[in-house]
């Protein structure tokens, strides 16, 4: 018998005989309120990312400033992306058909997307891959993602999120732009994705 039979035997002797208890738990579930579009902005600039508040007309435009700042003129962007928000001039929108590879997306000054569901309690905005976002390499790969979120996308909190959300789909979360440290707390950002991450809230 191997130490692990033999420790699982004893565990299972001193068990015998045990009544079952029934566990309470008490999980948070979907709430019914909106998401809170201030909190979310505030928690998204906590990250160290760039927010930008604008309603649906002034979109297109603030997409070609942002991009212009960032002297961004080669950009992915998925299919599925409302046309209506690419108004950047001398800025060129590269389609991810063919897939691009590693090497392309290195190259590319960074890449546009819209997302899934935006969470206002932790800031973190969710891909799952449907239009306008992409497959997961697209924001993984290049050193900036500008992000467009409706409001009508942000929830509340976490279990809001899950509940609109489908498992089998290839889920990204992103809370601020891409960073990690150590031990001795030295920050480094741009180590597993984006160094610089915008997010254009759509009122």
């Amino acid at each position: 018998m191997s130490s692990r039979d033999l420790i699982l035997a004893r565990v299972r002797r001193a068990l015998a005989g045990v009544p079952d208890v029934e566990i309470t738990r008490a999980y948070r579930g979907p709430s019914p309120a909106p998401g809170d579009i201030r909190l979310f902005e505030e928690r998204v600039r906590d990250y160290r990312a760039v927010v930008h508040v604008v309603d649906e007309a002034g979109t297109a435009g603030q997409v070609a400033r942002s991009l212009a700042g960032r002297g961004a003129r080669r950009v992915v962007v998925p299919g599925g992306f409302p046309p209506r928000w690419l108004a950047a001039e001398g800025a060129e929108a590269v389609a991810d058909d063919p897939p691009l590879s590693a090497a392309d997306l290195d190259a590319v000054d960074g890449v546009l997307t819209t997302c899934a569901v935006a969470i206002a309690e932790t800031g973190t905005i969710v891909l799952d891959a449907g239009p306008g976002q992409g497959r997961r390499a697209l924001t993984l790969v290049p050193d900036y993602h500008l992000c467009v979120v409706r409001t009508a996308q942000i929830v509340a909190a976490v279990p809001d999120a899950v509940a609109r959300l489908d498992p089998a789909r290839p889920l990204t979360w992103i809370s601020g732009p891409s960073a990690t440290s150590d031990i001795e707390l030295n920050r480094v950002e741009g180590v597993h994705g984006p160094r610089t991450l915008e997010v254009l809230i759509v009122t």
